[in-house]
């Protein structure tokens, strides 16, 4: 007699019958079809059929266990990847697929779908599908229990500009806004100079200093409360404090430099006007041209203040205008630069008001002379009839004073074109702008933002979908806008999801 090896034995070819139910099926290990198997045998027994997830509704965050809160969109992988980890016995099999099923979106229901594979009596490999279904919880994370109770902060910037015009500070907020430097904030809250700005710990509120002082020209203080202390584990609590100055000076402001600091700055003329200021402050000279910056380290070590503000602006026309030639510009040794975009010129105005009247054209000198031309209304400083305190102008000769200081062109009615405004920006506090004079200040920057390119480059501008169409024939055609190019469209939440649907 042959002796015959159970491999031979159970080869493919071979059919037997299933122990259970009778049906020829091909052997295998536990000697049992499909249906049986699945019938005696669940290789999802240990894995929950239900499950909870956790969701913040203030940051929108789902919770990971055990402490951490992630950001997560419905049906994407890192909401999948928690899915998962909520399951505790899926170790017991082996994961194939893994998939989301269709739920309604508000149904606070989330529905997984599993393909899992396990070994089962005889060493057979049994698969099955299943699905596991989430229900979404609300549960406030920590950090916005820190943001909703009173006095949890740990660190507080505080951002002020104290100054008649406060253009400088609208800049500063649509920077923080484009580069999202607040992300980290507890909580914002305005102050009739400024903001305040609340973080859990202090590396974030340093952080947002560090943002702030490489933008504009500031000057920090900090101090340090403590709060408790623990003698037996040494462990203190304290609270910061970081204090933020911006330079009380604005666009379109005009400066009396100290002496010193104009031979410093290549024998620039003490009366400048202030062209911008973004991480220095930008001023041009009106007789030459000259163009320099000065930085906060610079500033604080001979401060200066604006002897004029947009707000004492007065309407002159152009009655003629003459370009300097080249070779009458006066250059002298160690003069700074000088700048291409301005063309200089002598040009003859009348006051607005006293137009038609028997009053003598004001010779002034200006960098305006690439855009005026006769008969265009432009905006001044009236210097000799200012009434101005400052110690650095009562140092100066009265024949180095200009009679009128010209700033810019004046395109028409400011109402004409703020109703013909089809775009806007967001804001952090819209308590900063209820009263007139904020209100004012907000209206001129967000003409200069239309008057220079070069300032809107860092600020995100949105349409303004609510705006109705305006007639823009009362609009002066030379009268500078913002193009459609030049806007983002606003994120709506109900146009994504019919758009997905």
């Amino acid at each position: 007699m042959e002796y015959i090896s159970p491999e031979n034995t159970l080869n493919a070819n071979t059919r037997v019958l299933c122990c259970q139910c009778a049906v020829p099926i091909e052997a295998n290990p536990s000697n049992m079809c499909v249906a049986c198997l699945r019938a005696h045998v669940d290789i999802t027994e240990g894995v929950p059929k239900q499950a909870t997830l956790f969701f913040c509704r203030g940051c929108e965050r789902y919770l990971q266990p055990p402490a951490e809160w992630i950001v997560a969109s419905l049906e994407s992988r890192e909401l999948l990847a928690v899915c998962l980890k909520r399951l505790k016995g899926l170790n017991r099999v082996k994961l194939i697929d893994a998939g989301f099923a269709w739920t309604e979106p508000h149904s606070k229901r989330i529905k997984v779908k599993l393909t899992v594979q396990g070994e089962v009596m005889g060493g057979a490999v049994l698969q099955q599908t299943f699905i596991v279904e989430y229900n979404i919880q609300h549960q406030m994370c920590d950090d916005c229990h820190r943001s909703e109770a009173k006095d949890f902060w740990r660190a507080m910037v505080q951002i002020r500009q104290r100054a008649n015009n406060r253009k400088t500070f609208y800049y500063l907020e649509q920077l923080i806004l484009k580069h999202k430097a607040h992300e980290t904030t507890l909580g914002i809250k305005p102050n009739h100079d400024g903001l305040d700005f609340y973080y859990a710990t202090e590396s974030h509120a340093r952080k947002m200093v560090d943002f702030v002082q490489s933008v504009l020209p500031i000057k920090t203080s900090s101090s340090k409360k403590l709060i408790s202390h623990d003698i037996h584990s040494n462990i203190f609590n304290s609270k910061y404090t970081y204090s933020i100055e911006i330079v009380p000076l604005s666009k379109d402001s005009i400066v009396c430099l100290p002496k010193k600091l104009t031979q410093q700055l290549g024998s620039i003329s003490p009366i400048c006007l202030v062209n911008r200021v973004t991480s220095a402050i930008h001023l041009i000279d009106a007789n030459t041209g000259q163009v320099c910056e000065v930085s906060a380290t610079v500033y604080y070590r001979q401060p200066f203040n604006a002897i004029c503000n947009p707000k004492q602006l007065v309407e002159y026309i152009v009655m003629d205008i003459e370009i300097l030639k080249e070779h009458e510009k006066k250059h002298f040794p160690g003069q700074g630069q000088v700048s291409n975009k301005v063309v200089v010129a002598d040009a003859w105005v009348v006051k607005a008001s006293e137009l038609g009247l028997e009053t003598a054209p004001i010779h002034v000198r200006t960098h305006l002379g690439h855009v005026l031309k006769p008969g265009d209304s432009v905006l001044g400083y009236n210097l000799c009839e200012s009434n101005v305190n400052d110690a650095n102008l009562d140092k100066l000769d009265k024949n180095v004073i200009p009679d009128v200081f010209l700033v810019k062109k004046h395109y028409g009615e400011k109402a004409a074109r703020r109703r013909a405004r089809a775009w806007r920006l967001k804001h952090m506090a819209d308590d900063l702008y209820d009263g007139s004079s904020a209100n004012e200040d907000y209206n001129d920057f967000l003409d200069d933002l239309e008057e220079d390119p070069d300032l809107r480059q860092n600020i995100n501008i949105y349409k303004d979908a609510n705006k109705l169409a305006v007639d823009t024939d009362e609009l002066d055609p030379a009268a500078p806008r913002i193009t459609l190019a030049e806007m983002l469209d606003d994120l709506n939440i109900e146009d994504v999801e019919m758009s997905e649907v």
